[in-house]
């Protein structure tokens, strides 16, 4: 019986989600998602409470499983943009799900428990580099998260969209290049007119990636 439950859980979470991308909070409707998950409606209010509510429980799961999939890795910030950018290819529900939340929930300020923890872990991470002498500090570590992430969804089709496998595999190098010319310690810095990434790990190599596939897992 667990089991089914769970299973119940899962289908509604997954139906929910295509819902949510879609329409937004106010455009979803309990019916869609019901009928979808092939469950009863009653279920949705039993297991996760109202609309709102099971919207949270789509978005943390969301939270949970990017943090699980692409952990941050202060020490090669352009490799986690770059695996970001993988993510943001093979999960194109992702960015809508925050788009929407931003425009029905007021942005950074309303941002779900999970997703603020989530996010507080990854400053923290970032500040501890920066304390290490890793990174530069001429951003703080919430401004420069924002910037590594805000890098990471040129690789969206709903903000940039790109023709072709070569043109994404260049998309994916500009992300990885412009993160690690942002990390690079002032004397590091190369001129603006240097093709080459900078930084370790996937940066590194990406030049090469640009004319390939754009993948490195």
């Amino acid at each position: 019986m667990a089991r089914d439950a769970d299973d119940t859980r899962r289908r509604l979470l997954a139906a929910a989600a295509a819902e949510f991308a879609q329409r937004g909070i106010a455009g979803a409707r309990v019916d869609r998602i019901a009928s979808a998950a092939g469950a009863n409606k009653a279920l949705i209010y039993a297991y996760f409470g109202n609309k709102d509510q099971l919207f949270d429980a789509v978005f943390d799961a969301l939270v949970v499983s990017t943090v699980a999939e692409v952990p941050i890795d202060a020490d090669d910030l352009p490799g986690y943009a770059g695996r970001l950018f993988d993510r943001n290819q093979t999960h194109p529900q992702a960015l809508r799900l925050l788009l929407w939340h931003s425009l029905e929930r007021g942005g950074m300020a309303a941002l779900p428990p999970a997703v603020a923890a989530s996010n507080a872990d990854k400053a923290a991470a970032i500040a501890a580099a920066q304390r290490a002498g890793q990174l530069p500090g001429r951003y703080s570590a919430d401004e420069l998260l924002l910037l590594v992430v805000g890098l990471s969804l040129l690789g969206s089709a709903e903000l940039a969209p790109v023709d072709g496998p070569e043109a994404l595999a260049r998309r994916r190098h500009t992300v990885t290049d412009a993160v690690a010319r942002l990390v690079a310690h002032d004397g590091d810095r190369r001129p603006a007119g240097d093709d080459h990434p900078t930084g370790r790990g996937e940066a590194a190599g990406s030049q090469e990636s640009a004319g390939g596939t754009g993948a490195d897992r």
